[in-house]
């Protein structure tokens, strides 16, 4: 009779043998179906009676079966998405997912990508500007060596999200928790940054200059000194944030055009700042 139950669930499964989650699935299932036979044997049931009542106990199982195989299906599609070198200006990518996706080398000028789920994807090398990624999830992406002029990354997810030799000319980043963010070789000038808090970000030898950051959070955050010439930090709150010194050419006088008025540090921020020279006459130290 094992057989028998073997052979029916054999029959359901048959058109999704390829399908992962599909194959998981008919295992457990005969697994149960065999226990719940036995059970019904030890009951005082004869074999055709209780094989009847164990196949009615599962209930419409063709339908779950395919289900389950569908979105396995659409889940390896997610994976599998590659458009690389495409020319896809002004696509609506809105609330899509698309884990680990290849856009390298993409024309998506104007694109919009809305709420989508994008996460693992590399859009190194292509055309982003004016794309929009708000709310996106953007964590793990690679977005290094292309143009992100006047991109919109609000309310987005960024958690080790990469930005290197970027043009983030006009792009906006505005209600954002960034995350381990590195932005490497960027210039920073002409982007907008509102309403951020910034936890482990790294600035390495991105251009900061005029920057007016006030207001904002920063926790373990490095900054590069030459290149935060005239930067405002007012209002701010910093803490185990480290400046580091990149040359001495310029570092006096990077240091003396940075505004910290109202700012609150840490001790060991403020101490570090003082010890560069600093003027932190203006500034509340965190007990």
């Amino acid at each position: 009779m094992n057989d028998k139950l073997t052979n029916y669930v054999n029959g359901v499964f048959a058109p999704y043998d390829e399908v992962k989650s599909a194959t998981e699935l008919k295992a457990d299932l005969l697994s149960d179906l065999q226990e719940r036979f036995r059970e019904l044997k030890a009951e005082g049931k004869d074999d055709d009676t209780a094989f009847d009542i164990t196949i009615e106990s599962i209930g419409n199982i063709e339908q779950t079966v395919q289900e389950v195989a569908n979105l396995s299906h659409s889940l390896e599609r997610q994976v599998a998405v590659n458009l690389s070198a495409s020319h896809l200006p002004q696509s609506d990518f809105a609330g899509v997912v698309a884990h680990k996706s290849n856009f390298k080398g993409s024309a998506l000028h104007g694109s919009d990508f809305t709420g989508a789920d994008l996460t693992g994807s590399s859009f190194r090398g292509s055309d982003v500007r004016e794309a929009n990624f708000t709310r996106a999830n953007l964590t793990d992406c690679d977005f290094s060596v292309l143009d992100l002029v006047y991109a919109n990354f609000s309310e987005a997810i960024l958690v080790r999200t990469n930005f290197s030799k970027s043009g983030l000319v006009g792009a906006k980043f505005i209600g954002i928790k960034l995350t381990d963010v590195n932005f490497t070789k960027t210039d920073l000038r002409k982007t907008t940054f509102e309403r951020c808090t910034f936890l482990g970000v790294n600035f390495a030898s991105s251009d900061l200059t005029g920057q007016r950051l006030d207001g904002q959070t920063f926790i373990g955050v490095t900054f590069d000194l030459p290149a935060l010439r005239d930067v405002s930090f007012q209002g701010a709150t910093l803490k185990n944030v480290s400046f580091r010194q990149t040359g001495i050419w310029s570092l006096k006088r990077a240091i003396q055009s940075i505004r910290f008025d109202g700012a609150m540090m840490d001790k060991l921020t403020y101490a570090a700042l003082k010890g560069l020279m600093a003027d932190v006459s203006k500034v509340t130290v965190l007990s």
